[in-house]
């Protein structure tokens, strides 16, 4: 008898017994649904040290703000469950995704006051309308954005100033359609408010009016196009309607009626180990403390995979604001530029283990961390997935 994924996952942690989780799976209806249903996850841990005294640092996501440096951090721990939708058919999954740790304090569907997030959890639906329309119904990831939440996906430990830029999740419907290959579009609709997840920002009564309004293009080069197959562009714009984005700083409730522009594209290149990168971000009128003014932030990415373990990835960024978005203590007409250069060593089954450096300048010469125009630091990150 071969178990399924689900049910073994049950079993070793002492859910069920290894003999009824066998019966069940000769007999019991319910297997049906459990059968194609996947349980997965990680440990976020690291490492931080800030050169220098003090521990003052540029805003950018909560595994890297200054509660994290000079010491060791677990950042975020990850449960999943997911039934994918199946092609070609009217079909229905799911994927509820709890998150656990300090960083899910600052995540979307945070429960109470603690550090547990039900950062997604959403209805999948397929429509085999032409090449099929894919809808989410609840609550979901962003539309834009080169970086993601989860840390071990992208290419640097440390967020860019970009991802600060941009909501983390909304509540409401989405739909998704490849139209081409080479050309997909997605759109939604979503209540306003704080990270996009409550109805008002300042939790009085809702306006119908007052809900965000998402829409992504995504071009991708086809396999006839040589050694540009999978290279992509992607543009993508949110109307907030009021208070979103500017996730890693704290919000007032009060209303900005902000916009999110995005526009990022993946390059590959002749060079079978070098992939390159590239995104833009520019949100108009922040909420709380940032409300009326405005961010941009542009970020250059390179990756080159030296051997079979070992890959390079290096990230240079630069940003400006009115709002003083970036540095810490709020200086205005703010300009900063970065330097991420990131170590990937893979050495242990589904570990991700990395070293980073990464310096932060302000180009106005403020004083912004701890009386220094510059901050530097190292960090370690290992990341366990299942």
């Amino acid at each position: 008898m071969k178990l399924n994924k689900w049910t073994v996952a049950l079993a070793a942690t002492g859910a069920v017994s290894l003999a009824s989780a066998v019966q069940a799976e000769e007999s019991h209806p319910v297997n049906t649904l459990l059968s194609s249903t996947t349980l997965s996850g990680y440990v976020d841990t690291s490492a931080i040290w800030n050169f220098g005294t003090g521990s003052a640092v540029a805003n950018r996501f909560a595994n890297t703000s200054s509660s994290r440096q000079d010491g060791f951090n677990l950042n975020l721990a990850k449960v999943q469950l997911e039934k994918p939708v199946d092609e070609g058919t009217w079909s229905a999954g799911y994927k509820v995704e709890t998150v656990f740790g300090p960083d899910a304090a600052v995540l979307p569907g945070r429960l109470g006051s603690g550090d547990v997030a039900l950062k997604q959890a959403y209805v999948a639906l397929r429509a085999p309308v032409g090449n099929g329309i894919d809808i989410k119904v609840g609550q979901w990831d962003t539309l834009i954005g080169y970086e993601v939440t989860d840390s071990y996906a992208n290419p640097n430990f440390s967020r860019s100033f970009g991802f600060a830029l941009e909501p983390l999740g909304h509540l409401g419907v989405q739909a998704s359609y490849q139209i081409t290959e080479a050309v997909g579009i997605a759109g939604g609709v979503a209540n306003t408010g704080n990270l996009g997840l409550t109805s008002h920002a300042n939790g009085a009564n809702a306006v119908e009016s007052q809900k965000s309004y998402l829409g992504a293009v995504t071009l991708k080069a086809p396999d006839s196009w040589g050694w540009l197959a999978g290279s992509s562009l992607y543009a993508g714009v949110i109307d907030n309607g009021s208070a979103s984005g500017l996730n890693a700083l704290s919000a007032t409730g009060e209303r900005g009626n902000s916009l999110n522009l995005y526009v990022g594209a993946s390059l590959a290149t002749p060079i079978k180990e070098l992939s390159l990168g590239g995104s833009y971000d520019y949100l108009i009128n922040g909420y709380g403390s940032f409300k009326g003014s405005y961010a941009n932030a542009s970020a250059l990415y390179a990756s080159y995979q030296l051997t079979k373990e070992i890959k390079l990835n290096n990230r240079v960024e630069y940003a400006t604001s009115s709002g003083g978005v970036f540095l810490p203590g709020g200086f205005n007409d703010e300009q900063v530029f970065a330097e991420t250069f990131t170590l990937d060593y893979a050495l242990w089954a589904n570990v991700v283990t990395r070293a980073e450096f990464r310096w932060d300048h302000s180009l106005r010469n403020e004083k912004a961390f701890d009386g220094k125009v510059d901050d530097f630091s190292i960090s370690a990150n290992v990341i366990y997935k299942f």
